[in-house]
């Protein structure tokens, strides 16, 4: 566990640990309001004792992981700073994984020259319009209203397969009133600041070997048409469908995707 100083109040909080025997890192990228335990509960130890190298981070605004007030956290500077940490901890053969946005954020920072083995992206893949604007805008309003406690009551049954419902519902819609997010909260500028991400960029120039993962019980961001339409533009992609998964495929169903990633790794 480490922290990258940015100036002398913003900082990335990241945890590495370098390859073994099979000299590949792999890189994993946030969704917006996620942070490193998404990835370290069960993927990041199997990885390793598979003998693969580890790098996760939250973004400034996420844990652990300070800002100055007034910053803006948009997508420029949050490519920005995962084009920063790779520098600066130089993982060897970087296998990057990212995350709803985070698959975003990771392709554009490969667009940026950042360099990669390869790229996953996770439930990434869709078209910017109205449905997507409307989500982000009501994301934001909600967590201002009620913080993310609110967010998660409202959309998770809708993000995740009936198995992870069943298992969670307990610990959501209980009696603790909602607190909404102060303006200045991590996750509050993350999200207010969402709504101006790119969606758009030229996949056909990911020139990288590229696996796309989907949860086919996404009730929110799937779109199976677009899926097929970018998966179609990039020049170097394949693509694994998980029936029994959800938006949270890295919660849902670790141990299949631990599987679909060395399967990726191996061949690169």
């Amino acid at each position: 566990m480490a922290h990258l100083a940015i100036t002398d109040q913003d900082a990335l909080y990241y945890e590495y640990d370098p390859p073994g025997e099979r000299g590949q890192t792999f890189v994993f990228v946030n969704a917006l309001t996620g942070n490193t335990g998404m990835w370290q509960g069960e993927i990041g130890p199997a990885l390793r004792a598979a003998g693969y190298g580890t790098l996760a981070y939250n973004y400034r605004g996420q844990a652990d992981s300070p800002f100055a007030p007034g910053t803006v956290l948009d997508q420029a500077l949050i490519v920005g700073d995962l084009a920063r940490l790779m520098l600066e901890v130089a993982p060897p053969r970087p296998v990057v994984v990212g995350l709803s946005i985070g698959g975003l954020y990771a392709a554009w920072a490969r667009l940026g020259g950042t360099a990669m083995d390869g790229l996953v992206l996770i439930n990434t893949l869709r078209t910017p319009g109205t449905r997507l604007e409307w989500i982000n805008t009501a994301m934001a309003r909600a967590a201002a209203l009620g913080g993310t406690r609110l967010v998660m009551d409202m959309f998770m049954p809708l993000l995740v397969n009936q198995a992870r419902s069943t298992e969670i519902r307990a610990g959501f819609l209980t009696d603790e009133a909602y607190e909404g997010l102060a303006p200045d909260h991590g996750h509050a500028v993350l999200l207010a600041n969402a709504g101006s991400a790119d969606w758009s960029p030229p996949w056909e120039e990911v020139k990288v070997r590229t696996l796309i993962v989907t949860g086919l019980e996404d009730r929110v961001f799937l779109d199976h048409g677009d899926v097929r339409r970018l998966t179609n533009r990039l020049p170097c992609a394949r693509s694994v469908q998980m029936l029994d998964a959800g938006h949270l495929i890295p919660v849902e169903r670790p141990t299949d995707l631990v599987a679909a990633l060395r399967d990726f790794a191996m061949g690169l």
